[in-house]
């Protein structure tokens, strides 16, 4: 048998370099590169590699662990997970950085391959500088965390078990219901271990995505189930993406009249102006959306794994009759709502379901205009917020109303936390799928400049803008600085309203009178911090890391500020001042927060009794 002897780290990025995916016919190299920040635990392993052996491996250089990952996250959630980045960070802090970005990429069921620096395997050294000591265990290190947010964990103790354990990562990277963060712990030592590898492991691969079918009995009770309903509501999940069926999903809901609603993740599946098309639904769902949502007697849920936003906490669905249908190629997602359910591949479900369903000549049976009714009324109610103005400064919804009249219908929107989810997905209106990126599975702070960062990557040729609050941008706006470096053109559209905005409105919303979560100075007659504004120069702070920048006040302004903004060839920021409290709200929604039992404050005791009220009429599971 024919062997390479090579160090552990090069032989891991000569297999990465020979992975490949087919899709439909369609083969892509599933590997693009690796983001990085060395440190001790990975610089003279897979550092040394990368600079030498790396192959057809792109390097970028991170500069914060949490934010690679997003970045990583983001390109190939873009990429239809047809295509990743790997992550390498050092051992201790370095590694345990990137967790937050690992739970954001399962929870989104994103494929991520991360792979920290790890404690030497000899102990030869140890305690190694940033060694985590547990007496009870001495096995345990930094990277141990990473099994809870990894759907595939291995430690490389000695190099010849990266054979099987990179086998067993590529299963799960690129299995649709199974996919997520994936972790390699490396030890320092190991990395730049040699051994003889065989040649054969290291020629192409091709992995076979095959489109999962659904079992004809699934189908057949499917089909019985649908016939037996006259108001079905398809809630659009991530999952229509990600099989690329938003086509065949259309041409679903037309055959039989059936209306669409969007999860966060499904947004953008349906064009905001097709007569069926009704936009978000749930808590942050549109008036149109969650109307017909009590009412309907079946719930189409595609793509979708059922989160409580989508659910308004189980209270959306209030038809006594109602049942609930499942597509999902996931068995896990598939279960939920205690629906019936076809284990399957979105788009072969949708067809399958079709072609029987108009061999029985179903339709649905709402009244004539209603759905137009309802769609017509929530048009109107986005206009008036688009437009909507106020004597004491610029209104958020007035300012999203104007970019999004001013970007192209092929321009991709990211965002992930805050208020700013919420209004997008009611009011945001897409024509061109995979033009809203919303990480609202973990709704994760700091991912939005991160995330625009990946998806440009993913798409070069399309305008990229990261919609995000100050909040999250203070929190985590590192990758700004990648993408100068790397000449990756992205826009920041930074919502200046004063702190965490989201937060502070759901406080009031339940009792409160509002605490710690506005950017104020503290007092010295209170001693709490809700003194001035904080006065933060976000666009002086842009110029300072290499980016233009502007700053819009109002709605001329934030025209002329975008104009400029598309002119420039590299990232651009562009600071919106907003009136705090301008977002939106309610629309027959709801979102169990859990409040207080007990408080010395009859505002919260209402809230609480109301929450009572509201778990009352909520399905219970």
């Amino acid at each position: 048998m024919k062997t390479i002897r090579l160090t552990m780290a090069q032989a891991l990025l000569k297999f990465l370099d020979q992975q490949y995916i087919t899709v439909d016919g369609e083969e892509t190299k599933f590997v693009r590169g690796v983001m990085g920040i060395f440190g001790h635990g990975n610089v003279t392993g897979i550092g040394e590699a990368l600079e030498r052996e790396s192959g057809n491996l792109i390097f970028l250089q991170g500069k914060n662990e949490q934010g690679m990952v997003h970045a990583a996250t983001a390109f190939a959630k873009q990429k239809n997970r047809k295509q990743i980045f790997a992550c390498t960070t050092s051992i201790g802090p370095g590694a345990l950085n990137m967790i937050t970005g690992a739970a954001t990429a399962t929870v989104n069921r994103i494929p991520v391959l991360l792979l920290p620096g790890d404690n030497f395997a000899s102990r030869q050294p140890d305690p190694v500088l940033q060694q985590l000591e547990i007496p009870s265990d001495y096995s345990i290190s930094a990277n141990d965390p990473f099994k809870s947010v990894s759907k595939f964990w291995d430690r490389i103790v000695r190099p010849e078990q990266l054979m099987s354990s990179l086998l067993q990562a590529m299963r799960v990277l690129t299995d649709p219901a199974d996919t997520g963060a994936v972790t390699l712990a490396l030890p320092q030592d190991v990395q730049a271990e040699a051994y003889d590898y065989p040649a054969d492991f290291f020629e192409k691969r091709v992995h076979h995505l095959d489109r999962r079918p659904g079992a004809p009995e699934a189908i057949q009770r499917a089909v019985n189930l649908i016939a037996s309903k006259k108001k079905p509501l398809i809630i659009a999940g991530g999952g229509v993406h990600y099989s690329v069926a938003a086509k065949e999903l259309l041409a679903f809901a037309e055959a039989f009249g059936i209306p669409v609603a969007e999860t966060q993740a499904g947004k953008s599946a349906v064009p905001w102006n097709h007569p069926l098309g009704l936009g978000g639904v749930g808590t942050t769902g549109t008036l149109a959306a969650n109307r017909i949502a009590a009412e309907a007697d079946l719930i189409i849920g595609v793509g979708t794994r059922f989160s409580d936003f989508t659910t308004a906490s189980k209270s959306a669905f209030r038809n006594p009759d109602v049942a609930f249908l499942n597509l999902n190629v996931s068995a896990f997602d598939s279960v939920k709502m205690q629906g019936e359910f076809v284990t399957a591949d979105a788009r072969e479900a949708i067809s399958a379901l079709q072609a029987q369903l108009t061999q029985r000549g179903y339709r649905s049976g709402y009244a004539d205009g209603f759905v137009k009714g309802l769609k017509a009324e929530w048009d109107g109610e986005v206009d008036r917020l688009y437009s909507l103005e106020s004597s004491e400064g610029f209104t958020q919804t007035r300012a999203l109303g104007v970019v999004n009249g001013f970007i192209g219908s092929k321009d991709v929107v990211v965002a992930a936390a805050g208020s700013l989810p919420g209004d997008l997905h009611r009011v945001w209106r897409t024509t061109e799928p995979k033009t809203y990126h919303m990480e609202y599975g973990f709704s994760c702070m700091g991912y939005e400049v991160s995330g625009a960062f990946g998806v440009a990557l993913a798409e070069p040729e399309r305008e990229v803008y990261s919609v995000l609050g100050d909040g999250s941008y203070l929190m985590l706006h590192s990758e700004l600085v990648t993408a100068i470096q790397e000449g990756v053109k992205l826009t920041v559209l930074l919502f200046d309203n004063h702190g965490f905005q989201c937060i502070h409105n759901l406080q009031r919303g339940h009792g409160s009178d509002g605490f710690g979560n506005e950017f104020r100075f503290r007092s010295k007659e209170t001693g709490r911090l809700n003194g001035k504004y904080m006065p933060i120069d976000f666009a002086a702070h842009a110029r300072s890391l290499g980016a233009a920048s502007y700053t819009a006040r109002n709605a001329d302004e934030l025209e002329q500020a975008l104009r400029q903004a598309k002119a420039e060839q590299g990232p651009v920021l562009v600071e919106i001042k907003v009136l705090p409290g301008t977002n939106t709200d309610g629309y027959d929604s709801w979102w169990n927060v859990g409040v207080p039992e007990v408080s010395t404050d009859d505002k919260v005791l209402k809230a609480h009794a109301e929450m009572r009220k509201k778990i009352q009429t909520a399905r219970p599971y």
